[in-house]
């Protein structure tokens, strides 16, 4: 049977004026700055206004680890909020924007698929409203003005070898991660190795998404740290005075981005941190934006809940005073057999076993959830076409006798109307309190809060410092920075810090490479395994695919 593609389905769509969809979520006209007729920007002034409103109630979904192809997190998201929809709640989804290093090259788009998407998807995987573009550009900017300090006298005594602010492009190139310039003699700049991470990866988008405002956003910026003085003191983008004109290139993509779903859930897509090497949530002001605005809020977390649901949980919800109400897991059974010893080949055809060895994965993401942080949980299957019978009643009966609460969600073939189950138990679920706790205290030390994420969540049994990081932590510790969160740069393909290590791994040792201190952002960063901050593209990228034709219609997105 032949599928449509994402891309036809979003093209069909008979898209409603923004305008209209403003007008559904309640915000006034005034507020609205429009890109065209299916996108605007809300002035920030918006929150200012409605903040004394009671907040809706807050549905994180998260899911497995998943397999390269991901496993429809973002479709489960969209599904989600236009099943509530359907049953008449006032609804409203945030999600990340998209990068198009994965655009153009594993992944794909990033608007959901099927007939659960957020539209213009065209947009919405390729320029949008030109936040990361911004980002980019106040993050060189700073880069600029570092090397420029240096050319003209450098009067903060900024030593080269110890600059720690790199540039960035939103591209996956790893040519660009080692680099050597400032050559070509005295008047073209002092040399020195530099290299490039990508956009999404940059200290300036988890900024733009932790602010509560443009003044804190300012003041954010200001703290960044990019590099030490010859005796080891800290310099900020502050001491350079850059962080007025750093602002001022980021004052429009502050302002969260509304678009739609294909059934006209008025929706979010602000932000776009990566997961595995950064905090990977959507703005902190969409979300509370969309809080004050619905009565359900369906956002999600990048990769696997050990990344992103860990980090929305320990970072964002920690920073941003929010905590969710029900937490939703997507599992796939493709991933399921992938964690029980399947090859990515060989996925389509029906085996019961490797998908009952590959259940451990799931379970301890439940887990993790349900019993670390105390939070309501379902998992919702998300079926795909190749899925037998049998596959998803296993999955099915295999959570229930574990006690998982477990629904199926068939959002990517039917939009809203296959969310009607999973809609109806995350309602359940919403309607009790919780008692939500993080992972880990601020005052615990950098050592015991990287140690009870990677025994908690990880389930690690030993975790490993280089002579590199113990440098760093001691130095971050005398520096003050000694009570932030901690992000975890690891692989998305494993609990542990080894790809390869699939399923639910125990008794490995978590190897911590580095440490950098996000000053800005307000957390430390420590990268584990071989995590890169800028990614390459496969062998056959999917940029390949993609065309445009002389009307303009581009094919071959996802």
């Amino acid at each position: 049977m032949a599928y449509k593609a994402d891309i036809e389905i979003a093209q069909e769509n008979q898209t409603k004026d923004i305008k209209e969809i403003a007008e559904k979520a309640g915000i006034d006209e005034k507020y609205l700055e429009l890109y065209g007729n299916h996108k605007a920007k809300i002035n920030y002034r918006l929150l200012e206004e409605i903040k004394n409103r009671e907040d809706g109630k807050l549905i994180l979904v998260t899911a497995i680890t998943p397999t390269p192809a991901g496993e429809g997190k973002t479709t489960t998201t969209v599904g989600l909020a236009d099943g509530l929809s359907k049953k008449g709640k006032k609804t409203f989804v945030a999600l990340r924007e998209p990068s198009l290093g994965p655009v153009f090259g594993v992944k794909g788009g990033a608007a959901g698929g099927g007939y659960a998407q957020v539209v213009p998807m065209e947009d919405i995987n390729l320029h949008f409203t030109g936040d990361i573009h911004a980002v980019g550009a106040a993050n060189n900017l700073l880069a600029a003005m570092i090397d420029n300090h240096v050319q003209q006298g450098n009067a903060l005594g900024i030593d080269t070898r110890k600059i720690t602010w790199r540039r960035c492009v939103d591209m996956n190139d790893r040519q660009l991660r080692n680099i050597v310039d400032g050559l070509g003699g005295k008047p073209h700049g002092v040399p020195r190795e530099d290299g490039y991470d990508i956009t999404v990866a940059s200290e300036i988008m988890a900024v733009l998404c932790l602010s509560r405002d443009i003044d804190d956003l300012k003041a954010r910026i200001s703290r960044i740290v990019v590099g030490y003085t010859f005796d080891d003191k800290p310099v900020t983008a502050g001491q350079l005075k850059a962080q007025g004109a750093i602002t001022a290139l980021l004052k429009d993509a502050l302002k969260p981005n509304l678009v739609q779903t294909l059934e006209h859930t008025p929706a979010f897509v602000h932000g776009g941190p990566f997961a595995n090497i950064a905090h990977g949530c959507n703005s902190v002001m969409a979300t509370k934006m969309a809080l004050k605005l619905a009565d359900y809020v369906v956002t999600e977390a990048g990769f696997g809940a050990d990344l992103g649901a860990e980090k929305f949980l320990d970072i964002k919800c920690r920073m941003a005073g929010i905590k969710p109400s029900a937490v939703v897991i997507v599992a796939t059974v493709r991933a399921l057999k992938h964690h029980g010893g399947v090859p990515k080949t060989e996925l389509e055809k029906e085996d019961l076993k490797a998908l009952e060895r590959g259940m451990p994965n799931l379970l301890q993401h439940v887990e993790n959830i349900t019993k670390v942080y105390n939070l309501p949980a379902v998992v919702a299957i998300n079926a795909f076409p190749n899925d037998t019978k049998a596959e998803l009643e296993m999955v099915e009966e295999k959570c229930r006798e574990l006690g998982v609460n477990v629904a199926l969600s068939r959002v990517w073939a039917m939009g809203g109307a296959g969310a009607s189950e999973l809609a109806d138990e995350v309602l359940r679920l919403c309607s009790n309190g919780n008692g939500f706790e993080e992972a880990y205290d601020l005052d615990m030390s950098i050592r015991e809060k990287i140690e009870s994420i990677a025994k908690r969540i990880y389930r690690a049994s030993d975790v490993s410092f280089t002579d590199n990081a113990e440098k760093q932590m001691q130095q971050l510790e005398e520096l003050g920075f000694g009570n932030v969160p901690v992000c975890m740069a690891k692989t998305q393909y494993s609990f542990s810090d080894d790809m390869k290590l699939l399923g639910a791994p125990k008794d490995f040792t978590l190897t911590v490479r580095s440490m950098k201190i996000s000053a800005g952002a307000g957390f430390i960063v420590a990268i584990t395994g071989d995590i890169m901050t800028m990614p390459g593209l496969p062998k056959v990228p999917a940029a390949e695919n993609i065309d445009v034709d002389k009307e303009g219609k581009i094919t071959g997105l996802f």
